[in-house]
């Protein structure tokens, strides 16, 4: 055995700490549990982050940016995250249901709806959207644990 080979076995934990610990991995997308019918049947479970949002069948969607941290849901200004889609698509998800069908995604946005639960919405304008009556389908899960 080489001189060289223990030493390299003494250094792996190192190596290994370092890759766990780098922020790629730490920055690690939420994981949302679908629970309305909507979600269940189109989009299944999703990872959901500042950068993206992942779908069941892996499809995602990448944010180029936050343009909004507050919307009206039902008249009622709430704090909300909404996000510009990066390149607008309509992804085919889950049972070749697509996330809109009513044309490219343009916006994403994600609200607290209840106790343990957050909605998104997606929409297909040109503009952010200021409230939930732009939207094109609205979607419910349950929070990360």
């Amino acid at each position: 055995m080489p001189a060289r080979f223990p030493r390299l076995l003494l250094s792996l934990p190192v190596l290994i700490s370092a890759i766990a610990t780098s922020p790629a991995t730490a920055q690690q997308a939420d994981h949302y549990s679908a629970v309305s019918n909507t979600a269940m049947s189109v989009t299944g479970d999703i990872w959901l982050d500042d950068f993206s949002i992942t779908f069941e069948n892996e499809e995602s969607l990448a944010f180029s940016d936050l343009v909004a941290d507050h919307f009206r849901v039902d008249g009622r200004r709430i704090p909300a995250s909404v996000y510009r889609v990066e390149d607008p698509a309509d992804p085919e998800l889950e049972n070749g249901n697509q996330l809109c069908g009513a044309g490219d995604v343009t916006y994403v946005a994600n609200w607290a709806a209840g106790d343990g639960l957050s909605a998104i919405a997606v929409f297909t304008g040109n503009r952010p959207p200021k409230s939930s009556e732009e939207m094109c389908a609205l979607y419910t899960y349950e929070d990360p644990r």
